[in-house]
């Protein structure tokens, strides 16, 4: 008897959920990576994205498999996943290539608060951690709650712009819009923000961010240092409040613009620090 026909009995005989689901996962992104490792489930990675730093210790533990746009398909198939784990249509190619290998992918694409949380949900049931997952859930759903309730206190929210790319300018993305507003901050381009693509969100004319006055610069240059000295440098930025009042701040990409656990923890904790001290100082 084979182990596949062999398979299903085992599972009657054993009545442990968590011997469900996949058991040997490529995470192509941090996200999932970081969320397994909170459930207790980091058994079951056998690969990770080269760009993985939450937490500290994958990129001890597990081989690093991809890049963001590009993966090593042939070493992703010598370690037998039974699921690989991605983001949005920007990783088709990656998940085409697997699939033709006959290896199962699951491509999330969230982009929103609530599609986070629904992500994260689904990879827990994935893996049999549903009441651990749900826990977790509510808990940063509940911090949420609380940071919310906090920046009501402000007697105005500062105008934000949040910078994903600087050249050309990138405004950002619609979960990170959420976080700057559940932080206390209003985005200067909301209407942007719905646009999944970057292309879609860029600003072509500079001089409209300096029109809408932000009161906070925040940047997140996808993996570059953001570089506040030259954003203070444009020619015509000078009179931006945020650059006038020295309201420049870096957030790091790994925490606000990964759609997983970072975002709704480290992420929007450091915006909201930074938009209740601008409140304290212009209260």
């Amino acid at each position: 008897m084979t182990e596949k026909t062999s398979g299903w009995r085992a599972l009657a005989a054993g009545g442990d959920s968590a011997a469900y689901g996949p058991q040997r996962i490529v995470c192509l992104t941090e996200e999932p990576t970081e969320w397994l490792y909170l459930l207790g489930e980091e058994r079951r990675i056998v690969g990770i994205s080269g760009y993985t730093v939450r937490p500290p210790r994958a990129r001890d533990e597990k081989p690093k498999v991809s890049a963001y746009l590009s993966a090593k398909i042939d070493k992703i198939v010598e370690l037998r996943p039974d699921c690989v784990i991605g983001f949005s249509d920007l990783q088709a190619d990656i998940a085409a290539q697997l699939i033709r290998h006959g290896i199962q992918v699951t491509i999330f694409n969230q982009r929103s608060v609530a599609e986070i949380f629904s992500m994260l949900y689904q990879l827990a049931a994935m893996v049999g951690q549903v009441e651990r997952g749900l826990g977790l859930i509510r808990r940063m759903q509940q911090r949420l709650l609380e940071i919310e309730q906090a920046a009501a206190s402000l007697k105005r929210r500062p105008r934000v712009f949040f910078e994903e790319w600087h050249d050309p300018h990138i405004s950002c993305i619609a979960w990170v819009s959420e976080l700057v507003g559940i932080a206390g901050g209003d985005d200067c381009f909301p209407e942007l923000a719905k646009e999944p693509m970057g292309k879609g969100r860029i600003i072509a004319d500079g001089l409209e961010i300096v029109r809408r006055a932000p009161d906070i610069i925040f940047g997140s240059w996808c993996g570059k240092k953001f570089r506040p000295e030259l954003v203070a440098a444009r020619p015509g930025w000078e009179n931006v409040p945020a650059i006038k009042n020295n309201q420049l701040f870096e957030i790091k990409s790994s925490e606000i613009l990964q759609p997983g656990p970072a975002s709704l923890t480290d992420g929007v904790e450091k915006l909201h620090k930074l938009i209740m001290d601008w409140g304290r100082q212009h209260g």
